[in-house]
């Protein structure tokens, strides 16, 4: 039987008999294994042992006393002002990604996987957030990043732009555009950044910034003539206009930035990259002009990236791809950047201006992949954003730092089929089905492109390698891109304030708690009394401070 003994530093080695190799558990009690992240030196061996150590009620008993102490702390609530704000966005990450996600980080660390933890994990507090738009009951993008950018929920394809504004209407912008919390952050003094893996101009970060009524216009090249004739602006040339000065931008988008047929610096001979603008404006040029005498830098690689040093750099524009980033399991690691390195350039950007910042953060390429039915692109994103969110929490206090993690929709995306405890993630359920006698992957869609008849029968997923990165989970329905859900999604929170994410809430309630931590936007009365503010004085003084008022006058 395994064996867990403590060593000095509090960890231990579990050993195996006969097996050379041993890992190191994270702790150990009493003799007991109680981490679920005890041994694994190979897949028949680990998971022997991991069985050993729970089939002792001891095993679960103190874990759950220990999570008892844990949540027993959080009754002293962290009433600080959150001098920073960061909110990752994992596009289209409903629960069961967040689930698959994490049994994936885990194998791909040697483990069974359910017993991971993601960092997002860790966070203390948990919400729900009820998803739809005002005109739909399964939201798109645009109209839910409306909802928790700019506190306002809106119709599905709208952005920065109320409920009375109508999806692809230009003359019903006027009037009805609302601002988001990265315009109350900067308001406030507080330097803003936006960084995504899809375009910069796509859904997500456009509600950051822009008031449009198609999300589809990214460039004056994607407008109709007469949204152009009757005033409308693209949504790129909104990046630049409508917030000057946004200190940090990083993501792809590049061909949206240049003339009609201009060739791009990366991929000079695809012409179906080349620029799209009509109006023959070279968007960056006009940014470096404009950023001339600042410590700003624009970059389109990785290795410009990479060799600034972000303590001489105040602003920069990163585009990186000429549309959307790749997928991380397809990224050249030589000349794109992953998430975590821009978030990390980012992070120590942002972090010099003494009034704090605001970081919108998307994982926004977990949404493609679940579209193209590509259930292992959409799940290593996830891990990716995970990883983002994990060296953001290394760079920053909950203290001081407010960070939520949430997504702005589900998709039709599950995993089941009573699979064994360790099963891999893209494997095959135990069971042939009870009515065509054929296997199935535990990965399904509930529609799709993964729909596939053979000789007019279900495909036989045995005859294919079902986990390969762009295999395409079968779905119920043939869809040509799979859809979104409907159900509500989570929240996670830690840091100033973060129990005000709680229970079920409109995700249009999520930068109203947020800037109220930061006492920035509408709720500003009670900041005088935050107990790290230099605002005011805490709220324990306020009481003789009025005695003695009362007694002077």
């Amino acid at each position: 039987m395994a064996v867990c003994t403590k060593n000095p530093r509090g960890s231990a080695c579990a050993l195996y008999p006969g097996q050379p190799l041993c890992l190191i558990c994270t702790i150990c009690e009493s003799s007991v294994m109680v981490s679920l992240h005890c041994l694994y030196i190979g897949r028949a061996n680990d998971l022997f042992v991991l069985y050993l150590c729970e089939k002792d009620p001891t095993f679960w008993n103190t874990w759950a006393q220990r999570s008892l102490r844990s949540a027993l702390d959080l009754q002293e609530l962290n009433k600080n002002m959150a001098k920073n704000l960061i909110l990752f966005l994992g596009d289209g990450m409903g629960v069961p990604t967040i689930t698959a996600a994490r049994i994936l980080k885990g194998q791909l660390l040697g483990q069974p996987g359910e017993e991971t933890q993601l960092e997002m994990d860790k966070f203390p507090y948990v919400a729900l957030s009820k998803t739809y738009n005002t005109n739909a009951q399964v939201p798109d993008s645009a109209g839910t990043a409306t909802a928790y950018l700019c506190g306002v929920k809106a119709n599905e394809g709208t952005l920065g732009v109320s409920a009375a504004a109508v999806r692809s209407q230009c003359n019903t912008t006027q009037g009805n555009e609302v601002t988001s919390i990265l315009r109350w952050a900067k308001d406030a003094g507080k330097s803003v950044g936006i960084v995504t893996t899809t375009r910069v101009n796509h859904a997500t970060p456009s509600a950051a910034y822009a008031h449009c009524v198609d999300r589809d216009w990214y460039s004056d090249g994607e407008m109709p003539q007469d949204a152009l004739d009757t005033g409308c602006k693209d949504i790129a040339r909104q990046l630049f206009e409508n917030i000057p000065n946004i200190d940090v931008i990083m993501g792809g988008g590049r061909k949206y930035m240049y003339p009609k047929n201009t060739s791009d610096v990366e991929y000079p001979m695809d012409k179906k990259l080349n620029g799209t603008r009509r109006d023959g404006r070279n968007l960056v040029q006009e940014w470096e002009n404009r950023m001339k005498g600042k410590r700003a830098h624009y970059v389109w690689n990785k290795s410009s990236l990479l060799s600034l040093n972000p303590s001489n750099v105040d602003c920069i524009l990163g585009l990186f791809e000429p549309a959307d980033m790749p997928y991380d399991l397809e990224r050249n690691q030589d000349t794109d950047p992953s998430l975590t390195e821009m978030v990390d350039v980012a992070n120590n950007i942002l972090k010099k201006n003494p009034n704090g910042f605001y970081l919108l953060v998307e994982g926004g390429r977990i949404d493609h992949g679940h579209h193209d039915g590509k259930a292992k692109h959409a799940l290593y994103e996830t891990v990716e954003m995970d990883r983002a969110i994990g060296r953001a929490g290394l760079l920053t206090s909950t203290y001081d730092t407010l960070t939520v993690v949430t997504a702005d929709h589900s998709h039709v995306f599950n995993f089941g089929g009573y699979t064994p405890r360790g099963n891999t993630i893209f494997g095959l359920a135990p069971m042939l089905s009870d009515i065509d006698q054929k296997p199935f992957t535990a990965i399904l869609y509930g529609n799709g492109p993964g729909f596939k008849l053979v000789n007019g029968l279900r495909e036989n997923v045995s005859t294919v390698n079902y986990e390969e990165n762009n295999y395409q989970a079968q779905s119920a329905v043939p869809l040509r891109m799979e859809t979104h859900g409907g159900e509500d999604v989570a929240i996670f929170a830690k840091g100033p304030m973060a129990h005000l994410l709680h229970g079920v809430k409109e995700q249009n309630y999520i930068p109203h708690a947020m800037a109220y931590a930061a006492c920035i936007g509408q709720n500003k009365d009670h900041c005088r009394f935050y107990p790290n503010s230099a605002l005011g004085t805490k709220p324990t003084v306020l009481p003789a401070l009025l005695t003695l008022a009362w007694m002077v006058f």
